[in-house]
């Protein structure tokens, strides 16, 4: 006799199994059908409504990476914008375009609200940039980065994702590097921070080749540029900051600035302008010090008149009663526990005065090399004529006369240059520059003259004084 459960439970089984491979095969079918002919932007979206539903909570994990962390700039937040330029894909609806002067290509970049699919090592990760207004002030914008993948994943995205993300932004930086000048005066950039920077291009094409300079302190320079860029772990080891500070010091027209940009070119490190007379309190200066870059150039310029800092051994003092920035913030920022907020950094210092800056200032630590930027030389004038002129301006009939003057007498190559630039023919332009040497000889021999009588004068006074006394 036959059992009738015996029966219906295989059918059953069957049936279940039937259905089963009936949907899986639907489900295939479906899949290459969609994948052939349906938009794979509307695959992604469906995919996206997908993980955010069902596998959000469950199965992905979402890290939220802010443009500054404290009120420090946070430098994954700047590689992933940077990385992210090279995953750029024709499904993205809005992009920022933009171009340097200096730029070869047009550049694109992630916009606000716009998502970036990307793969590692078999895994998908899912960018976004969100951007809203700042609660306390309406006129800023906050901006983080959102990436999405997998849960099971954290540990590979943190240990070899991101770290290659960085690795990889800074290759591309390096690739494509503007030298840039900050300012606090310029629009603020999109990474500006806390510190409110905004920059334009150097576009200053100052090199060493061009800096009318004697050959061997050129070289002295170049030589402990490149003794400091290699020595991160010296410094390390050591127990110091990876900094080095420079005073320039010398007349006006001496190539100060000039020097500066040389160096930020040969070394392609941007360069921050420092304006301390807009410096308020320390703070201020923490915090516009803590929105800067590594492997820059922060730049102070006429030091002694910035800020009332002056030699204390010279018996004048100052009022400091307005609350502005003082001699101890400006040591503190130089040397102190604040200094070594970011590495390969170089402080550059500038003065036409060194007599009148404190004793405290130019020790080793905080200006370490004391650079005089002196009136022009011979070999100076040598670099300048090639510069203007061309080399065969050396072989002219006037260059020895003109090498003679200028060995004797006081002249910035700030004022030759000027006058190397009011003509092209060299018999033209070399007549002049004879012509304006002479008479610039014949003024400081009168002033000479002048400032040796008054001296004279001022000697007899205090002979008379004391036969007086």
């Amino acid at each position: 006799m036959i059992n009738l459960k015996e029966m219906v439970v295989p059918q059953s089984v069957s049936a279940v199994f039937s259905a089963y491979a009936s949907f899986a095969t639907t489900m295939m079918l479906f899949r290459s059908v969609t994948n052939d002919l349906l938009p794979a932007k509307f695959i992604s979206f469906l995919s996206s409504i997908y993980v955010y539903f069902f596998g959000s909570v469950s199965s992905q994990t979402k890290f939220v990476i802010d443009e500054n962390s404290g009120i420090t700039v946070n430098e994954v937040f700047q590689a992933a914008e940077i990385y992210l330029r090279t995953r750029i894909n024709p499904s993205i609806d809005i992009l920022k375009v933009h171009k340097s002067p200096r730029q070869k290509n047009i550049t694109l970049s992630i916009y606000k609200d716009q998502e970036i699919t990307d793969y590692f090592q078999n895994i998908r990760l899912q960018w976004r940039l969100v951007c809203f207004a700042d609660q306390h002030n309406a006129n800023t914008e906050i901006r983080h980065f959102e990436l999405l993948f997998p849960k099971k994943f954290r540990d590979r995205v943190v240990d070899s994702y991101l770290p290659y993300v960085l690795w990889r932004a800074k290759e591309l930086e390096e690739e494509n590097k503007v030298v840039k000048i900050f300012s606090q005066e310029c629009q603020y950039d999109d990474y500006a921070g806390y510190g409110k920077w905004g920059s334009v291009n150097l576009d200053r094409p100052a090199t060493f080749d061009t800096l009318a300079m004697e050959p061997e302190l050129k070289q002295w320079i170049i030589d402990d540029l490149d003794r400091f860029v290699r020595r991160k772990d010296f410094y390390r080891n050591v127990g110091k900051t990876w900094k080095r500070g420079y005073l320039l010091y010398g007349p006006p027209g001496t190539g100060k600035s000039s020097l500066i940009a040389a160096i930020a070119n040969y070394l392609r490190f941007d360069i921050y302008d420092l304006d301390l007379s807009n410096m308020y309190s320390y703070s201020d200066l923490r915090r516009i010090l803590l929105a800067t870059k590594n492997r820059s150039i922060l730049v102070i310029e006429d030091i002694d008149c910035s800020v009332k800092i002056q030699n204390r051994e010279s018996g004048k003092h100052f009022d400091q009663s307005n609350g502005k920035f003082t001699l101890s913030g400006m040591l503190n920022f130089i040397d102190g526990l604040w200094s070594s907020c970011g590495d390969e950094r170089i402080i550059m210092f500038t003065t036409n005065h060194k007599e009148r800056l404190d004793p405290a200032l130019l020790r080793p630590g905080r200006m370490d090399v004391h650079i005089n930027m002196s009136y022009c030389s011979r070999q100076g004038f040598k670099v300048l004529a090639s510069n203007y002129l061309g080399g065969e301006a050396t072989e002219h009939r006037v260059y020895r006369e003109i090498e003679e003057l200028i060995g004797d007498m006081e002249v910035s190559p700030a004022e030759i240059g000027e006058e190397l630039m009011k003509g092209e023919e060299a018999e033209g332009v070399l007549g002049g520059l004879v012509d304006f040497l002479k008479r610039k000889k014949e003024e400081q021999r009168k002033e000479k003259e002048v400032k040796n009588e008054e001296q004279k004068k001022e000697w007899d006074k205090i002979e008379e004084e004391e036969e007086r006394c």
